[in-house]
């Protein structure tokens, strides 16, 4: 089995930063792709931004320039840098991954952003 585990959400002020993480462990043998998405209250879930193993990288509309996504191969660990932040980008985030040729989500992480 495979879990997800994300830390790194909070409260921030418009034009604030923060750092999510995501770890990825258990019996993993392949890593295809992981990203994040969210969903804020009302509204459907959505990709935020995404990296494949061939490092092939997308982001939503919404977020780029302000957004970037990386990842830590040997840690098995994805990480998404959240600046210039917006009160519309406050939702809960969770953390997908293509693994094992089956698809996982962590539990989600709240991003609140106070105007």
């Amino acid at each position: 089995q495979v879990q997800l585990v994300e830390s790194g959400g909070g409260l921030v002020q418009a034009g604030g930063s923060l750092r999510l993480s995501c770890a990825a462990s258990g019996s993993i043998r392949s890593i295809e792709a992981m990203g994040w998405y969210r969903q804020a209250p009302g509204k459907q879930r959505e990709l935020v931004a995404r990296i494949s193993r061939d490092g092939t990288i997308n982001y939503a509309d919404s977020v780029k320039g302000r957004f970037t996504i990386s990842r830590d191969n040997a840690k098995n660990t994805v990480y998404l840098q959240m600046n210039s932040l917006k009160p519309e980008d406050t939702a809960v985030y969770f953390c997908n991954g293509y693994i094992n040729y089956n698809r996982y989500w962590g539990q989600g992480t709240q991003v609140t952003v106070s105007s």
